[in-house]
C-alpha cells in the first residue's frame, strides 16, 4: 500500500516520513506496534490495487474483514479462497547476500544502529546467563563471552560511533550486565582510537565486559537502594573489586590483565580512589581506560537514586574532576566519544534544541543534528534534519543543553524516537 498520511500526532509513531511506500516487513511491524489510529492510503500510487506493468490503477470498494461478503463479490470471495489456500511464494533475493555480524566493513550510523541493537539483544541473552551463573559461584569461561566481544569489537570498526549512541539513547540501561556491555564498546572504541592491537583492544573489551562481576557477590542488591549508600552500604559495595578479582582468578581462563580491572576499575590516579589508593602509573593502562569509561557510563545512565546526565554535560563534568583521570586517556577518549557525542542535546542559535544523531569526523564540533523543540515557544516541534558542518555561519552550537531544565514531557521516549526517526530517514 501507498501510505499518504498516518493518523494522528507525530509524537505517536516511530516515522519521519509520512507518506511512503510500504514494502518492509519491519516497517509494517513498526506501524502495527505504534500507537497511531489508523492511516490513509493512496489507491491511485499503491501496488495493492493496480498500477502494475503500466496499468492504470483501479479502484475498489474497501472491504470489511467480517464474514458477512459485505461489499465483495461471490467471484472475489472464490479468488481470496484460493489465494488463502495456496502456500506463499516470495521472489527470488537475486544475488543478496545475509549480513554478516563478524564483517569489519564501514557503515553509517544510521545503517549501522540496526545491527548494533542485534548484538545488544544478542549480548543481553548471554551476559544474563552469564552473571546469574557469577552469582551462584560457577566460573565464568572465555568462550561464553569471547563471542559478545568479537561482535562488539566488528560493530565498532564498522562505525565507532553507532554502537555506544544507541547505548546512550536507551531506556532500558539499568542492569549490571547492560552497564558492562556498555562499559566494554567504550573500552573497545577508546583502544582503538589509541592505536592498541586489536587483541589488545579485545582484551580491554573483555575486561570492561567483566569488571563489576564482584557485585553479584555482595550480600546486599544494590539496585534495590532509591537513595545514595550509607557509609555502612559504601564500605560493603566497596569489595566487590576484590571479590570480583577473586572470583575471575578463581576460573583461571581469563588473564591477569582482564581480573585486574575488577581491582583498579575505582582507583584515581591522584590516589583518591580505592581499594588500594594506588597513584598514577601504578594503576594498570585497562584500570585507567576503565576508570574513565565506567563513571561516563555511569553518568549518562539512568540509576534508581537519580536520572542520567547530558553525555557531553558529562565529559565537561568529568573534565572538571581534576587528577581523578590520566588527562592523556581523557583526551582519547573524548575523541573516540567526540566533543558532541551521540544523544547530546545542544542549543541552537535558531533558539532550538537538537539532539546529536551522527557525528561529522572532520570536525566533531560541527555534528549532525535534528532539532525538536522550539525554546521560545516551550513546545515540542517536527523533526528537522541539520547537518551542522553544511550550515556553517547559518545555524551553529550555541553549547550544550540539559533538556530536563525545559519540563519536556516524556522526553527519553522523544529522544529515543527522534534518534530511531533519524536513523530510518538517513539509512
Amino acid at each position: 500500500m501507498f501510505i499518504h498520511k498516518l493518523d494522528g500526532n507525530w509524537l505517536k509513531h516511530p516515522f519521519w516520513r509520512t507518506k511512503f511506500l510500504l514494502t518492509d516487513e519491519q516497517i509494517l511491524a513498526d506501524l502495527r506496534a505504534s500507537d497511531v489510529d489508523g492511516v490513509y492510503i493512496d489507491v491511485e500510487k499503491g501496488e495493492d490495487v493496480g498500477a502494475r506493468s503500466g496499468e492504470p490503477a483501479r479502484r475498489r470498494p474497501l472491504i470489511s474483514g467480517d464474514s458477512g461478503g459485505s461489499g465483495i463479490s461471490i467471484v472475489d470471495r472464490a479468488r481470496l479462497d484460493r489465494l488463502h489456500a495456496q502456500p506463499i511464494s516470495r521472489p527470488p533475493m537475486g544475488n543478496a547476500v545475509a549480513f554478516d555480524p563478524r564483517s569489519t566493513t564501514p557503515l553509517s550510523v544510521a545503517r549501522e544502529v540496526g545491527h548494533a541493537k542485534a548484538v545488544v539483544a544478542k549480548a543481553s541473552r548471554v551476559l544474563a546467563g552469564v552473571f546469574e551463573q557469577a552469582r551462584l559461584g560457577k566460573a565464568i569461561s572465555k568462550g561464553q563471552v569471547e563471542p559478545v566481544i568479537e561482535d562488539l569489537f566488528a560493530s565498532i570498526q564498522r562505525n565507532p560511533h553507532a554502537f555506544n549512541g544507541l547505548m546512550r539513547i536507551r531506556r532500558e540501561n539499568t542492569s549490571l550486565y547492560a552497564h558492562g556491555l556498555a562499559v566494554s564498546a567504550l573500552m573497545i572504541a577508546l583502544g582503538r582510537q589509541m592505536g592498541l592491537p586489536p587483541d589488545h583492544v579485545k582484551e580491554a573489551g573483555m575486561a570492561g565486559l567483566l569488571m563489576d562481576v564482584g557485585m553479584g557477590h555482595l550480600p546486599i542488591d544494590v539496585s534495590t537502594i532509591l537513595d545514595d549508600l550509607s557509609d555502612a552500604e559504601r564500605e560493603i559495595v566497596q569489595t566487590h573489586t576484590t571479590l570480583g578479582y577473586e572470583f575471575l582468578n578463581m576460573g583461571g581462563e581469563l588473564s591477569e590483565e582482564v581480573a585486574r580491572v575488577c581491582l583498579e576499575h575505582h582507583e584515581r590516579f591522584d590516589g583518591s580512589g580505592y581499594p588500594n589508593q594506588l597513584v598514577g602509573d601504578e594503576i594498570g593502562l585497562f584500570g585507567r581506560m576503565a576508570a574513565i569509561c565506567d563513571v561516563y557510563d555511569s553518568m549518562t545512565s539512568d540509576r534508581p537514586h537519580r536520572p542520567r546526565i547530558d553525555p557531553n554535560a558529562a565529559l565537561a563534568i568529568m573534565r572538571g574532576m581534576e587528577g581523578q583521570f590520566d588527562e592523556d586517556l581523557l583526551d582519547q577518549f573524548i575523541e573516540s566519544v567526540g566533543v558532541y557525542p551521540i544523544g547530546s542535546v545542544v542549543r541552537l542559535t535558531n533558539g532550538r534544541l537538537a539532539l546529536v544523531v551522527d557525528q561529522n569526523v572532520d570536525d566533531y564540533t560541527r555534528p549532525r543534528v535534528w532539532s525538536f523543540y522550539d525554546i521560545g515557544s516551550r513546545r515540542v516541534i517536527k523533526p528537522e534534519d541539520l547537518d551542522l558542518r553544511l550550515c556553517k555561519g547559518r545555524v551553529e552550537i550555541v553549547c550544550s543543553d540539559d533538556a530536563a531544565g525545559f519540563e519536556i514531557e516524556n522526553f527519553p521516549a522523544i529522544r529515543e524516537m527522534v534518534f530511531n526517526s533519524a536513523c530510518k530517514a538517513l539509512h
